[in-house]
């Protein structure tokens, strides 16, 4: 079975990336030195957070175990540990990449997850 991370990201941000094979971070991930990850159970979280009312998102999700040793969970929010890469994240280990939209109530919509 494959572990998933995934990253919300900016689709122009993402589009950069799709065209280089390669994504660097969002501004905030090279501020901090390595990508920011949810897991399927703390992404909602991280978008009501760090994205509310944000539109033109997508949600990316990662094949985890094809990130290797630089694939780190770490305490953060509350002491839980999210999954933060120290290396570019190459395109080629996404699974797949969905729109994030708005809901009605102003919170974004997501598809279903795998954990």
């Amino acid at each position: 079975m494959t572990r998933i991370v995934y990253k919300i990201v900016p689709a122009s941000l993402w589009r950069s990336a799709r065209e280089s094979g390669v994504f660097e971070g969002a501004p905030v991930d090279l501020a901090d030195g390595y990508i920011h990850f949810s897991t399927a159970n703390q992404v909602k979280e991280t978008a009501a957070r760090h994205f509310g009312g944000q539109t033109d998102l997508l949600l990316v999700a990662v094949d985890a175990d094809s990130l290797g040793e630089k694939l780190l969970f770490e305490a953060s929010r509350g002491g839980d540990l999210f999954p933060h890469l120290y290396a570019p994240l190459a395109v080629s280990a996404v699974i797949w990449e969905k729109p994030l939209p708005l809901g009605a109530d102003g919170a974004h919509v997501f598809p279903e997850l795998e954990a």
